[in-house]
């Protein structure tokens, strides 16, 4: 699982870089954030990749989601927030700055956990209630780009505007 997460992010991340503009000022774009929202799909391939190619006997149906979010997490947390704890947190002086990677570190992994658990839901389920698809699909599309609307709250709402 953790190739396929890195697999995912250097896709992700060469896609970012060829098709996103840099803008130096900070106005909301529609058309950046909807491109931004059409490359977060990316990691519900790579879930749908991952949870279809897990074909170990001693993994049930039920706890393979589970398997696929531990395999995703572990590399998200080393490769974006180990080395900036790992420099920052050793100086002298106290910023809160480290209290908030740690508390999106914690949200991170409770929506790693959602999205397996939907991408679950959606492609391993066959008896899955009728009334509950349509739903289903709309968490997994609210979820696939909660990073352009996190960025739009922080634009327009002024998230992390320093607390330090």
């Amino acid at each position: 699982m953790s190739v396929v997460y890195l697999a995912k992010s250097m896709v992700k991340l060469v896609c970012l870089a060829t098709f996103l503009q840099v803008s130096e000022t900070e106005v909301f774009d529609p058309y950046q954030e909807a491109l931004k929202a059409m490359i977060g799909f990316i990691d519900v391939a790579g879930l749908y990749f991952s949870l279809a190619q897990l074909t170990h006997r001693n993994i049930s149906e039920n706890h393979k989601f589970q398997a696929v979010d531990l395999g995703w997490a572990f590399p998200d947390s080393v490769l974006h927030r180990l080395v900036p704890l790992w420099v920052g947190a050793r100086g002298l002086e106290f910023t809160w700055d480290y209290v908030l990677q740690g508390l999106e570190a914690n949200a991170n992994l409770v929506f790693t956990i959602s999205l397996a658990a939907l991408g679950s839901l959606m492609w391993l389920r066959k008896n899955k209630p009728k009334t509950l698809i349509p739903i289903i699909y709309t968490c997994e599309v609210i979820i696939a780009t909660m990073p352009s609307i996190t960025s739009y709250l922080r634009r327009v709402v002024g998230w992390h505007s320093g607390l330090s």
